[in-house]
């Protein structure tokens, strides 16, 4: 067996990084008034898509929507 050390210089390591890994993941359970669901399925399927990914689609914008700085309007 051979000692690492005697291959790898680590004063020369660098912090890789991984820009195309998804970010972690946490499951919920949510409930949502049935009429919410079924809105949501029939437009996931007439875009072809998940519903929950377009769910996570629709919360994504949102958040992104409501934290942004909103701009003011001069008149």
């Amino acid at each position: 067996m051979h000692d690492s050390t005697e291959f790898l210089d680590s004063s020369k390591a660098k912090r890789a990084v991984f820009p195309n890994l998804k970010p972690s993941t946490k499951s919920i359970s949510l409930r949502l008034p049935e009429s919410i669901l079924v809105g949501l399925k029939m437009l996931a399927n007439k875009r072809d898509v998940p519903y929950p990914s377009l769910l996570k689609v629709f919360l994504a914008e949102k958040v992104e929507e409501e934290i942004r700085p909103r701009h003011v309007k001069t008149v």
